[in-house]
């Protein structure tokens, strides 16, 4: 079933709900108001009985008739007036319908899509590596004179290639984690600690790429998990190691305001494009590194990782980047009290 016939199906449940209700009360309305009118109309007719006929002047004679005339006159008016009453209803409800529906319906499409485009992702970056494998074993199987030499380097290819894929289906069952796993942020930790915590981790790479680190952190506590905390900084870090060039530096900063800890992650790195930036915190994107002089491998799931990492812990992170200027991310969360 679409959602477009999920959209229609829900509107007519809407409607038929409030055409229910708006009859029920029309219904009522139209007997009461009919009774009522027969009531005041009866009164009169009661009070003409008690007049001896020879006192009542002739053009009221006929009252009676006329009574019963304005009681039926008044029960067809209140009657189509009811009528037209509904079908305004009926319109205004028809609409008020669908746009309820739809916007019921909105999360759960949106989810959806999302599901696809990320189940297709998926697939695709599975397939790649696998292709590659199964092309290279399909090449040596037809190779007669394959030499030892050569089945070596297709092992040590074929290697790389299952390295890849268990890059990428550790960063799937993270992402599914996170996003499953609905924990209460009850602990209170340091960010300075997941902050250095993350550098550790990250500094072999870091000198091997001659990028300098400079910290200038302020102690700051927040409600959460500190092996969450730790992965975002650490995706962070290793993002601003990858996309920069040799003998850069790369600035943390932890600072407090009010009621709020900022930590800002400042790299010297070749930027991202501004028609990029929008888009980058999505699952499997990747901007365009034709000005990069060298391949960064990633799958483009770290950013949404460490979004949804911040976010469950009622925070928030953006980005601010020019090309060939660097890169600074910004994240914000409350402070445990």
């Amino acid at each position: 079933m679409t959602f477009k016939s999920a959209s229609i199906k829900l509107t007519a449940a809407y409607l038929l709900i409030v055409m229910i209700i708006s009859i029920s009360f029309s219904v009522i309305l139209y007997r009461i108001s009919s009774l009522e009118i027969g009531r005041g109309l009866s009164r009169q007719g009661r009070i003409l009985e008690q007049i001896p006929n020879d006192r009542i002047p002739e053009p009221f004679q006929n009252l009676e008739k006329i009574r019963q005339e304005q009681l039926i006159e008044s029960n067809r008016h209140l009657k189509t007036n009811l009528i037209y009453f509904n079908l305004i209803i009926f319109i205004l409800a028809g609409a008020v319908s669908y746009y309820l529906a739809r916007r019921t319906l909105r999360p759960i499409e949106e989810m959806m899509d999302l599901q696809n485009r990320f189940t297709a992702d998926a697939s695709h970056e599975l397939r790649t590596p696998l292709t590659a494998m199964r092309t290279e074993i399909e090449v040596a199987l037809r190779d007669k004179k394959t030499k030892l030499s050569d089945i070596k380097q297709l092992l040590k290819s074929n290697l790389e290639e299952i390295n890849k894929l268990e890059v990428l289906s550790n960063s799937l069952l993270k992402l599914a984690n996170y996003e499953n796993n609905k924990r209460s942020l009850l602990s209170k930790i340091s960010l300075k600690d997941s902050i250095k915590e993350a550098y550790q981790e990250i500094s072999p790479i870091a000198k091997q790429r001659e990028i300098k680190f400079i910290l200038h952190l302020k102690e700051a506590f927040v409600k959460g998990e500190a092996s969450n905390m730790t992965e975002v900084f650490k995706i962070l870090f290793d993002n601003a190691i990858k996309y920069s060039p040799k003998n850069t530096k790369v600035f943390v900063n932890l600072i407090t305001h009010g009621n709020y800890a900022e930590i800002k992650v400042k790299d010297e790195g070749i930027g991202i494009k501004a028609t990029d930036l929008p888009y980058i915190f999505n699952r499997f994107y990747r901007a365009d590194l034709s000005r990069s002089k060298e391949k960064v491998s990633g799958y483009g799931l770290g950013l949404a990782i460490a979004k949804k990492i911040i976010e469950d812990h009622k925070g928030t992170i953006t980005a601010e980047s020019k090309p060939d200027h660097g890169s600074t991310f910004t994240i914000r969360l409350p402070l445990a009290k």
